[in-house]
């Protein structure tokens, strides 16, 4: 009895296993460089694995993951298909309440600078759906840092 409830236990346990995550962080990488190449952008890559464009340097002061900014941006997938804009005039927000991607990357641009971010999922929404977003999907950003507040 004792070793037919533990083999019930055993199954029940290895049934309810989930299934591990899959690597996006390589999957992203290759995409990106794909990316990168097909689109002949020189785009630098910081130690987090953020990819950054800075088309238009700005001449103002650069932010800091503290700062609250005002930005225009369009959003989208590596296939150009849009998932959120701002209008012309931006948004303001803090840099720490928006994903991991946005608070290190908006960081590199001054005022008035535009460029693009290429955000893979872990700094993005991640592995899982979200908001119409599919886990794993790489983010590309046009960015305009329009003012530091």
């Amino acid at each position: 009895m004792k070793y037919s409830l533990l083999a019930i236990v055993f199954a029940f346990l290895i049934s309810c296993k989930s299934t591990p995550e899959k690597d996006y962080a390589s999957i992203n990488e290759k995409q990106i460089i794909e990316y990168v190449k097909k689109n002949k952008l020189e785009a630098t890559k910081s130690e987090s694995g953020l990819y950054y464009v800075i088309d238009e340097a700005g001449e103002g002061a650069k932010p800091t993951s503290a700062s609250t900014v005002k930005v225009a941006y369009k959003g989208y997938f590596l296939n150009g298909e849009i998932f959120d804009e701002s209008n012309e005039e931006g948004i303001s927000f803090p840099l720490k309440r928006v994903i991991k991607g946005w608070t290190e990357g908006i960081t590199y641009f001054k005022e008035g600078g535009k460029g693009r971010l290429l955000v893979p999922s872990y700094l993005g929404y991640g592995n899982d759906d979200t908001r119409g977003i599919p886990g794993g999907s790489v983010l590309v950003f046009d960015i305009h840092l329009i003012s530091i507040k």
